[in-house]
């Protein structure tokens, strides 16, 4: 958009002189790309004589435009309790998306004003929070008209109840210190119980420029949550303005992610279909111990990893963890819960803790977050106690099963039976390093525990361990 001319939908040509080709440059290399909107016009865009003209924006009660010069001069806002204004507004964005759009930044919709008539007679104290349903609402039916449903999404900073239907969301501006890194989590959690399945944050926080220090502490905690971005006011966010060793810890955080994106896609599917959040409080998961009910420094990413957020620049951090064996995913180590911990960590670690008989699978990719999550995925078990069972799934684009995988621990006993998938795959066994026999596998040591390589194809897929 041209200066002054919030928000027109229209590319400044000083600035992109070819938004076509750009956008085609952008998706050869494998790149989607979302827009920044809000759902302001200022006076000098022509869209705004438009919306007059046609009544699309809100009405002072003497019938002129409700306009002010916030951010933008004399920006008027669009009615969308008018469904002719919401078919113009979507009918813009359409412009852009089949230009090569993939998805829009819903930005602002909080500010409302009160002294204005809605097209449909709503009160304007109710439509203080329910004016950003409608906006988010309006761009994600345009998406999923464009994309289908399992394909739309959004980006959304402002929400009210049941904005949820309408993915994803983040926090917004905090502020880039160790007291907003912690406030940003609370917030998150809290959010995550009223019903929202998915929720970020600006990594490093958005007003001022943190230090390296909090920047990298920030990276580990960003990029363990449900979706990840870096992004700033009053700084680019790229970690070589920070330092050299901010380049390798995001390096670092980020192929975790990528190799655990088959894991959280699942946990995403589940959340689109249960409402479970990706990113859990304690007490969610464990409502029967007390000590989680008022944790607000960690959390799960899913159902089955506890993380732990470093919020102090001597790298200690204290967390409590629920009974059972757990898994430290890092290194490895075998942990015994029911207790608070104490811990300090370099800027390549954080407590990063597998329940135990968590079946987690990840991926062989860690390029990029989105490939073939089923293409010689490894599910690793950990710590399945006797009598127990434990499931996973590997999910395509869709989020139909690809390769499901159903374990249960018997008698002395691993048995396996797998579901689906059309090549290799492995289960591993962690910390694990022998078995008395496998039966319809083969199995090989390797440095994380007893790797069970399978060929995969058509039919159902079973073995046995004896252990």
């Amino acid at each position: 958009m041209r200066e002054f001319q919030w928000c027109d939908f229209a590319w400044d040509r000083c600035q992109f002189p070819d938004p076509e080709a750009m956008l085609r440059r952008l998706k050869a290399k494998g790149l989607r790309i979302c827009l920044w909107i809000n759902p302001y016009i200022a006076q000098k865009s022509p869209l705004f004589d438009e919306g007059m003209e046609a009544g699309y924006l809100l009405r002072r009660p003497d019938g002129g435009v409700w306009q002010w010069d916030r951010w933008q001069a004399g920006m008027g806002l669009v009615d969308f309790t008018d469904s002719g204004a919401v078919a113009w507004f979507k009918e813009k964005l359409r412009r852009l998306v089949r230009m090569g759009v993939d998805a829009f930044k819903t930005d602002f919709g909080e500010r409302i004003p009160l002294d204005v008539v809605y097209h449909d007679g709503s009160e304007p104290e109710r439509m203080h929070n329910y004016y950003t349903y409608l906006y988010n609402k309006a761009v994600f039916e345009l998406l999923e008209e464009e994309f289908g449903r399992s394909r739309a999404l959004l980006f959304a900073r402002s929400a009210t109840a049941g904005s949820q239907k309408f993915p994803v969301h983040w926090g917004g501006d905090c502020s880039a210190s160790y007291e907003s890194m912690a406030e940003t989590l609370r917030g998150g959690l809290s959010l995550g119980l009223s019903g929202f399945g998915f929720w970020s944050h600006d990594i490093s926080g958005f007003e001022k420029t943190g230090t390296p220090d909090l920047y990298k502490r920030w990276v580990a905690f960003g990029l363990l949550s449900s979706h990840s971005r870096l992004h700033g006011n009053e700084s680019y966010r790229v970690p070589w303005l920070f330092d050299e060793e901010a380049v390798e810890v995001l390096r670092f955080f980020v192929r975790l992610k990528c190799r655990l994106m088959p894991y959280i896609f699942s946990q995403a599917v589940e959340a689109s279909r249960e409402g479970l959040p990706v990113m859990r409080a304690m007490a969610l998961e464990f409502p029967g111990d007390p000590a989680c009910s008022y944790l607000d420094r960690q959390y799960l990413l899913g159902s089955s990893l506890l993380v732990a957020p470093i919020f102090a620049p001597d790298g200690y951090v204290s967390y409590y963890l629920p009974a059972g064996r757990w898994t430290e995913l890092l290194t490895g180590a075998l942990v015994e819960g029911g207790r608070w911990l104490r811990e300090r960590h370099g800027y390549l670690s954080l407590p990063l803790l597998v329940r135990p008989g968590a079946l987690i699978p990840m991926g062989a990719d860690e390029t990029r977050p989105d490939y073939d999550y089923a293409a010689g995925v490894s599910f690793h078990l950990f710590e399945l106690a006797e009598g127990e069972l434990a499931s996973a799934a590997v999910h395509g684009e869709e989020g139909e099963p690809r390769l499901e995988l159903r374990v249960a621990h018997k008698g002395g006993r691993i048995e396996v039976e797998a579901e689906g998938g059309n090549g290799p795959w492995s289960l591993v066994l962690r910390n694990l390093h022998s078995a008395a026999s496998v039966t319809g596998a083969a199995a090989e040591d390797d440095p994380l525990g007893l790797r069970i390589r399978v060929a995969g194809g058509d039919g159902p897929t079973r073995f046995e361990i004896l252990l």
